[in-house]
């Protein structure tokens, strides 16, 4: 679901992971076609779902912005979902990525809670036929906000996002830099879900590493698949895993790119964040997991060993 003020709203081919000495997997073609109608509008609009308790809204709000930068909108109680509920609603806007923030008055509705982002979509319609004829179910059919539309659809392999559309079109400033997706899944399902996120958003396959450094998932010692997509919805990071992997890794939802590493790390631990994952480097940058108040963990990184 996504989460926003009611004034302004709210990875063809790839196969097994080789960690360490699994399967080699041929590389995914660098570019697919889809016949599917091209629905998104741009990453500005793809807010990141963040769920936190109610005593959480606020302290977390301080200590993102403080990180990051931007502003709030309104903060707002509403129901958002179709069946009876109550939350708490914002949207943060930064230059590197924005969160739709929820903190539930009541109890969080089935399935809402597990969607990992809101993409914007030109016409709602189109973009479910779109979302089924590439392959995703739709667990949440079209029902009605106050300002316009929502679903959430599912990908093979479990991935939940929710799709959005406004009445009246909002028109956000573009990021400095787009935050990417950080998606894992399994070599059983990692070429369907591949092959549809493709498809549906009309997306390339940026770079695709069958022997990726396992310390970005906190196994040095070891090689992991990592494919990065590219699409007018943004940035996503496909982490292809058998699923041991140490704690925050998974976790995060969205990896927010900045200039300055330690600088952001500063304000973040200054306003009340932890980082869970120091600073280490790898594949042309430098990375760190931070967990914010309320429990939302995200990857930080700059390029370029800044």
């Amino acid at each position: 679901m996504r989460i926003k003020s009611l004034f302004l709203a709210t990875i063809w081919s790839i196969g097994t992971l080789a960690l360490g000495q699994l399967a080699f997997v041929a590389p995914v073609q660098a570019r697919t076609t889809s016949n599917t109608a091209a629905v998104a509008v741009g990453s500005q609009y793809d807010t990141t779902h963040v769920y936190v308790a109610s005593a959480d809204v606020d302290p977390f709000v301080t200590s993102f912005l403080a990180t990051f930068g931007g502003q709030s909108t309104k903060q707002v109680v509403a129901t958002v979902t179709p069946t009876p509920s109550s939350t708490t609603s914002q949207l943060l806007q930064t230059p590197v990525g924005t969160v739709s923030l929820f903190g539930f008055k009541t109890g969080i509705p089935y399935p809402f809670g597990a969607e990992r982002t809101g993409y914007l979509v030109t016409d709602m319609d189109t973009a479910i036929t779109a979302a089924r004829a590439a392959g995703a179910d739709v667990i949440v059919s079209p029902f009605p906000d106050p300002i316009g539309r929502d679903a959430v659809i599912q990908w093979p392999g479990g991935v939940n996002m929710q799709l959005y559309w406004h009445t009246t079109p909002p028109a956000y400033a573009a990021f400095q830099t787009v935050p990417e997706n950080r998606v894992y899944i399994s070599p059983d399902r990692a070429a369907t879900f591949i092959r549809s996120f493709v498809a549906f958003s009309h997306g390339k396959i940026a770079s695709d590493d069958a022997h990726a450094p396992g310390i970005e998932i906190g196994r040095p010692n070891d090689t992991y698949r990592r494919i990065r997509i590219e699409s007018t919805f943004g940035k996503m990071t496909v982490h292809v895993t058998d699923g041991h992997l140490p704690y925050p890794y998974g976790r995060e939802l969205t990896g927010y790119e900045v200039t300055h590493l330690g600088d952001t790390l500063s304000k973040a631990k200054a306003s009340g964040a932890k980082v869970l994952v120091e600073p280490y480097s790898s594949a042309g940058r430098d990375a760190a997991l931070v967990q914010f108040p309320g429990g939302y963990i995200a990857e930080i990184h700059a390029v370029g060993g800044k």
